[in-house]
């Protein structure tokens, strides 16, 4: 086991949610929460996790100001201390944005806390070393780690995540919908194996993931911004309709989320480039070209529904403050 030094005994991380253009839906089984599919996103600035790990008697976990047991969070703190000889600690979380909405405040969570435990307890982990200990909170915290557009996938035998594409090399803006800020129903973890086990589509969709990988990777790095978008809408309305094909059923779309994209598609019938993407919530997210952000932010906030709208260019990835 690894000792882990005391001479920073407190620290604080910052991350940001990640929003998937490939979507990742389903794990493998067995341990490590593993993702069945690759996956490629882009890290958003405007939306952020704050996380402070601090040395302490007791372990305590508050999140948004509230103290209560948070399982999954303990979970992967027991994890680590399995590898490293970890004290007790007080972590503290908050998010700017809604949490358990469909705006990724898992994978900026844990890609936070991991941070932060990193530098209070001086681990020296590498990025890589980060990410995949964020990964067995949420697979897709693995991604948050890292800025600009960001790849999960299988390498060398592991699922590692790893930045693909800089946030200054190709600075495209995302305007988030926000529809409705109260958590989802259904968590999406439980929705995963519901649509694995349910859907008669899921082997279809666990095929047709790695070929949009391929494609949309391929489109990131030549800056393709067309053939990104058609391969970022089709991914995410081949996983809303493996979610509806789900026993029972996934809905996470309400009205406004549906009105939404309807915009996106008349600003795209009137030679606005951008294209929406949507995760498991009401939320839309529209991707747009550099110096157009405005304009799509302006159309969405006047659909019926939406509650506001934030303009975000790309963020980095997870640090110490």
């Amino acid at each position: 086991m690894l000792t882990a030094s005391l001479t920073s005994r407190v620290a604080t991380a910052v991350a940001h949610p990640n929003i998937a253009l490939v979507k990742y839906w389903g794990k493998q089984p067995g341990p490590g929460n593993l993702p069945a599919t690759p996956s490629l996103s882009l890290t958003i600035a405007a939306l952020t996790t704050t996380t402070q790990v601090e040395a302490a008697v007791r372990d305590s976990i508050r999140i948004g100001g509230e103290t209560r047991p948070e399982p999954k969070i303990q979970a992967l703190v027991d994890a680590m201390r399995g590898i490293f000889e970890l004290p007790p600690m007080a972590i503290a979380t908050d998010n700017d944005f809604p949490t358990g909405a469909g705006l990724a405040s898992s994978a900026s969570g844990f890609a936070a806390l991991v941070t932060a435990i990193d530098a209070t307890f001086a681990l020296r982990l590498a990025p890589s070393a980060r990410s995949a200990w964020a990964r067995r909170g949420s697979a897709s915290a693995a991604r948050s780690v890292f800025g600009g557009f960001t790849t999960l996938c299988e390498r060398d035998a592991d699922w590692t995540a790893a930045e693909l594409l800089d946030k200054e090399a190709w600075p495209l803006e995302v305007v988030v919908a926000v529809t409705d800020e109260s958590p989802k129903a259904v968590p999406s973890s439980t929705g995963m194996e519901r649509s694995r086990a349910t859907s008669p589509f899921y082997g279809a969709w666990c095929e047709s993931t790695r070929t949009d990988f391929a494609i949309a990777c391929r489109a990131v790095t030549e800056r393709d911004f067309d053939t990104l978008a058609r391969v970022a809408e089709h991914s995410c309305l081949k996983l809303h309709a493996l979610m509806l094909s789900s026993r029972p059923a996934l809905v996470y779309w309400n009205p406004a989320t549906v009105a939404a994209t309807d915009a996106v598609r008349k600003l795209q019938e009137a030679g606005t480039p951008t294209f929406f993407t949507i995760d498991a919530g009401p939320q839309v997210k529209a991707v747009c070209a550099p110096g157009y952000g405005e304009a799509v932010a302006d159309a969405l906030a006047h659909v019926a529904g939406v509650v506001r709208t934030v303009i975000s260019g790309l963020g980095s990835g997870a640090y110490v403050r």
